[in-house]
């Protein structure tokens, strides 16, 4: 075992070196590294670039990369990307760890490419991808015995702390000694590249770091603050948003939607995450929601409302369209509860809707999706149809995807917190796709490391 130092004269241990390829010749690809990112913080911000230093072209998605890291704790970890050329839909990320190093020692992040990041021609470059490397429980990390990490490494420089794999074959940078998890050598035997996205496809699993998490914005979400209804105006607070570790879902963690109360207005944090373009026109939209019958803390007796829509961004729009799930365990509105409503709306000044109620419990998770096709929209939870509407009230125009939990009143004084969850978030344009279909794809995502999807092509305004 080596040794790196750190801070006050500790030391910490970690496999081996494993000398790279160059002492056999020339290294086909080179891959360039840069921090902007201090040793200690809430997340690794590790800058990799890819050069083709061959006389052949080579193909993305049969480069592989990883990055070395400690796990801190031995807590469980995650990560996104932030910013590429090629798209972030087209950046796989798996961590993995390598056997006989110790629960914090010899962990990495793998980075792959799908079909449809392209090729890069001799001397061609992948430019710069923008990573994020954090803690599942969100605390801070310390990366200073991270064997990948170099606090000095500020500007783009080859690093041979990085490996590089071309079709399964290690051709650059150093690797610890020790097998992957698998028992199959530093690199495991080399699975099919990804596929292409399809087109007309946005997927989420919500691996972020928090509200203000760069990667958040650029794959086109916003977090709702500031003024308006429905419920108590004006309370919609960055607060109650964030990314907590959670067994069941996909990628080991969920959108977390928070309402807190004491009661009065003053007192009262109500939380909405949305797109920040009008995605969704028609096809299939799903998303796996876990619903709360109770609070988290406090009295019972909220009419708390956990809602999953899509709805028109101007609301005095001529072409006014929104699809609604609103889930309200207490009921709201003089209606007792517990109750989903799945509701179509043509017009929300006049209250031109159509709406059913299905009168259940539904503590848990449960997959959620609306299908508009052929003049119709239906309302699915967890495969069984609960209601379906009619061509009057069939989306006009685009909508933004919303997730929103909110207090229709305030019935009672003292404290109390509300918590929604999300695991993932699926859109299919045009098409209907049976619940089955949307659950294998969003298998196919998991599997291959995939994050987020977006190939929805909006028209140009």
């Amino acid at each position: 075992m080596g040794a790196l130092a750190v801070g006050g004269g500790a030391f910490v241990l970690y496999p081996k070196w494993r000398s790279g390829p160059a002492a056999h010749g020339p290294a086909d690809l080179t891959v360039r590294y840069r921090t902007d990112a201090p040793a200690t913080g809430a997340a690794a911000k590790p800058w990799l670039e890819v050069i083709n230093n061959s006389k052949k072209t080579v193909a993305l998605s049969d480069v592989t990369l990883r990055y070395y890291f400690s796990a801190d704790d031995a807590s469980a970890y995650g990560s996104n990307c932030v910013q590429s050329a090629l798209g972030c839909s087209n950046i796989t990320a798996k961590i993995g760890m390598l056997t006989g190093s110790g629960p914090t020692s010899g962990h990495y992040l793998q980075i792959g490419f799908t079909a449809a990041a392209g090729s890069l021609e001799p001397g061609g470059t992948s430019q710069g991808i923008g990573l994020q490397l954090f803690r599942l429980d969100h605390k801070e990390l310390n990366q200073a015995n991270d064997l990948s990490f170099d606090a000095k490494s500020t500007h783009y420089a080859p690093s041979k702390r990085v490996a590089a794999y071309l079709g399964g074959k290690h051709v650059w940078g150093d690797e610890p000694s020790g097998s992957d998890a698998a028992g199959q050598g530093p690199l495991s035997v080399t699975a099919p590249a990804a596929a292409a996205p399809p087109a007309g496809v946005m997927f989420d699993d919500f691996s972020y770091t928090g509200p203000d998490d760069p990667a958040l914005a650029s794959n086109g979400w916003q977090v709702r603050t500031g003024q308006g209804g429905p419920g108590i105006k004006d309370t919609w607070s960055t607060a109650g948003i964030s990314f907590p570790a959670e067994g069941t879902a996909k990628a080991g963690q969920s959108l977390q939607l928070q309402v807190t109360s004491d009661g009065t207005a003053k007192g009262t944090q109500q939380s909405e995450l949305q797109t920040s373009k009008p995605y969704f026109f028609t096809g299939t939209l799903a998303a796996r929601v876990y619903f709360s019958d109770k609070p988290t803390s406090g009295r019972n007796g909220d009419h708390i409302n956990e809602s999953f829509f899509a709805i028109s961004p101007d609301h005095k729009s001529a072409q006014y369209s929104e699809l609604d799930y609103e889930y309200m365990p207490n009921g709201g509105w003089g209606a007792p509860g517990p109750k989903l409503d799945t509701t179509s709306w043509r017009n929300s000044t006049n209250n031109d809707r159509v709406t059913k109620a299905q009168k259940d419990k539904l503590e848990g998770w449960h997959i959620l999706m609306i299908t508009a096709v052929n003049g119709s929209v239906t309302y699915s939870m967890d495969g069984r149809e609960l209601f379906t509407s009619d061509s009057k009230y069939f989306p006009r125009e685009r909508m933004n995807i919303h997730f929103s939990a909110w207090l229709v009143d305030l019935p009672f004084q003292g404290p109390r917190t509300w918590d929604m969850r999300v695991d993932w978030l699926y859109y299919q344009a045009e098409k209907a796709v049976p619940t089955a279909e949307v659950e294998k794809a969003v298998k196919g995502f998991s599997t291959n490391g995939t994050a987020y999807v977006n190939t929805v092509d909006l028209p140009k305004s």
